[in-house]
């Protein structure tokens, strides 16, 4: 082992990092850790997963390019679900509800199709 070599902690590194993802990839999905939790999954539609789209740019006239967010569409709807028997508030897009609207307006069928499971709304 060769400590005085620079590139002994960077190659062990990675190898820590390659031995936890092959590690992680094993796990039970329920022990695994999850990804998704209350913070990180602000701004995103419930049904869809549309998210902000951060590589958006303005050009002024100088053409100068700052960076900006254009935010997905977010609406409150509530629907009333006939699996579970009960209402389901949901934070969907414009797109969403459309989309709910296409089916007929049955968030249980829109729900099934997109693979979202309605008991957590």
């Amino acid at each position: 082992l060769n400590f005085h070599n620079p590139f002994f902690f960077m190659r062990t590194a990675l190898l820590f990092l390659a031995f936890l993802a092959v590690a992680t990839a094993f796990m039970a999905p329920a022990a695994r850790p999850s990804v998704q939790t209350s913070l990180s999954a602000g701004r995103v539609c419930d049904l869809l997963g549309k998210r902000p789209n951060r590589k958006a740019r303005v050009v002024t006239f100088s053409h100068k390019r700052i960076k900006k967010v254009q935010h997905v569409n977010l609406q409150p709807k509530k629907y009333v679900s006939a699996a579970l028997k009960r209402t389901v508030s949901m934070r969907l897009s414009t797109k969403g509800i459309k989309t709910v609207q296409k089916y007929g307006g049955d968030i249980d069928v829109a729900a099934a199709k997109f693979g979202v499971d309605l008991k957590q709304f």
